[in-house]
């Protein structure tokens, strides 16, 4: 069955506004689904044995912290490492570097050496827990984990500790992943100290870019996309409402993925499921190399029965995409008119990777659907703002937070509230931009485009327009708007060589294998992820 019937067949219901809500299932087709996950799960398992020796990555470090979680998970299954050697390894990078980066927050390293004992009693029996035997990673401090505290970067949650994992946490860990500690972010993912664009917040403060200390690792994911990057981790799970995964991989030179909307359960994020802004947020892992992602997002995919948008459709295999079929579009500036433009280094990156893939695909066509995008970008600012920081203050008065950050602070003070009216009308725009969106896209099989207008700036500096704007990043909130997949992989360099520039590879909804297979060979060659000076 393809994967477009298999979106077809799924019943649905419509919310207000006729916007999909979750998937109105019979008790006999909620059996038919987890029966299919479980054989998407075993599908899962067995295509991720086959990957575990290090023979199967393409990564060629051989440095415990910095190699791939593919190869290391190999190299622990062929029993050439221990899981505990690895955690040993990644917690002596993480106290080796962490002042200076200050991206873990909070750490649970006592317990990750006793999980690693136990999965190396189990592997020395030849029992391994799954693909993700004896990992070491971290996880956003957004995301709840059981027994350690996790503050979404706000005072009201400054000794919160969950007692259940969020399902993305819950599902790496029982694939065997091992925490380590958590990862800064601003306060409720959604800007404070530095707005979006930084990982700051009055807990903790501001994290640091691993290739330039003074520079920002971008947001919301920054302290991920830092600690990946300097090897503390072999990966970390982010979380994007606006660029929060893409803009932290594009400035610390890793590869990230924001999966379809409502493919992965935000159950357990503190700005989760449901509203107006239902279909913005996804969640998707943060790593060194294209091939991890290809490994965890589908462990992390598909239905909890809590979250109620996420929906049960297949996973396609990257590696059965053929290039040579697909045709490309790219652009070198995808902002609205008025903005300030993409920087010449950008542009240099975007036009190397047009030409690596020429000859390659099908096609590589210059064009982008720039007159859609800046209604998009309107809609999405309307609705943005349109309820005068209420929804912020939601979640302030949620966790009895008083001390909000105070750029937010100052922005909600200054937004002005909309009519219902008015909002109703944004997101039929949004919607409706949405549809040509798709239609545009009818012509190509992937869009690649910038994911911000610069390297990683300084954190002290000037603020630069995507720090101001209300819709996130201007290059890529538009894309939580539609729900595509993208991932950004680092394609090359600012000019002095010193700074990552990554960009987004983009596709139509569903067809991430088409992302992670076009990301795959462009970083065959651009090298992607490469050693940061710290």
């Amino acid at each position: 069955m393809t994967i477009d019937s298999e979106i077809l067949e799924q019943p649905t219901r419509r919310g207000l506004l006729g916007l999909p809500q979750a998937p109105m299932f019979s008790e006999a087709q909620k059996l038919s689904h987890r029966q299919l996950f479980a054989s998407a799960s075993t599908l899962t398992a067995a295509v991720a044995a086959s990957v575990q020796s290090a023979q199967a990555s393409t990564d060629k470090s051989n440095d415990i912290i910095y190699m791939s979680a593919t190869k290391l998970a190999g190299l622990i299954r062929a029993k050439k490492v221990s899981a505990l050697e690895a955690v040993d390894a990644y917690i002596a990078r993480q106290l080796d570097v962490n002042d200076r980066l200050n991206a873990v927050v909070m750490n649970c390293y006592e317990r990750a050496r006793e999980e690693a004992k136990a999965l190396d009693e189990k592997a020395a029996k030849g029992q391994f827990v799954g693909a993700l035997h004896g990992v070491p990673m971290t996880i956003k401090d957004s995301l709840d984990t059981e027994g350690v505290i996790t503050t979404g970067a706000t005072f009201g949650r400054q000794q919160y500790i969950p007692e259940k994992d969020a399902t993305v946490v819950a599902r790496v860990r029982k694939e065997g992943a091992i925490l380590l500690g958590k990862t800064n972010t601003p306060e409720f993912t959604l800007g404070g100290l530095g707005g979006i664009t930084a990982a700051s917040n009055l807990l903790f403060g501001a994290s640091h870019n691993p290739y330039d200390l003074a520079r920002t690792t971008s947001g919301s994911s920054g302290g991920a996309g830092a600690i990946v990057a300097a090897g503390g981790a072999a990966f970390d799970i982010g979380s994007d409402w606006g660029g929060s995964i893409r803009g932290p991989a594009n400035h610390n030179g890793i590869a990230g993925i924001k999966p379809t909307s409502i493919r992965v359960p935000r159950t357990g994020h503190i700005v989760d499921y449901g509203g107006i802004f239902d279909l913005w947020q996804q969640l998707g892992p943060m790593c060194r190399r294209v091939e991890d992602i290809a490994l965890i997002t589908p462990i992390i995919s598909g239905p909890d029965y809590r979250d109620a948008s996420c929906s049960p459709v297949p996973w396609a295999d990257p590696a059965k995409v053929n290039l040579k079929k697909l045709r490309v579009a790219y652009c070198v500036d995808n902002r609205a008119t008025g903005e300030a433009a993409t920087d010449e280094d950008t542009k240099k990156v975007v036009r190397q990777v047009a030409k690596w893939l020429n000859g390659d695909v099908a096609s590589v066509t210059e064009d982008a659907p720039q007159e859609i995008l800046e209604r998009l970008r309107d809609a999405r600012m309307a609705m943005s703002t349109g309820d005068g920081g209420a929804f912020y203050q939601r979640l302030a008065d949620r966790w009895g937070t008083k001390n909000i950050s105070p750029q937010r602070k100052a922005r909600m003070a200054t937004a002005v509230p909309i009519s219902s009216a008015a909002m109703v009308e944004a997101w039929e725009k949004q919607d409706l931009c949405k549809a040509q969106m798709l239609d545009w896209m009818k012509s190509y099989d992937v869009f690649v485009c910038p994911t911000s207008n610069k390297p990683a700036q300084l954190i002290d500096g000037p603020s630069s327009p995507p720090n101001n704007s209300p819709d996130g990043w201007p290059y890529t909130g538009v894309f939580n708007s539609t729900g595509w997949p993208s991932v950004v992989v680092r394609c090359g360099s600012s000019a002095d060589g010193k700074l990552p520039i990554g960009l987004q590879i983009l596709a139509a909804p569903w067809r991430e294998d088409i992302c992670i297979a076009v990301a795959s060979f462009i970083e065959s060659q651009s090298g992607g992820w490469k050693k940061p000076p710290i």
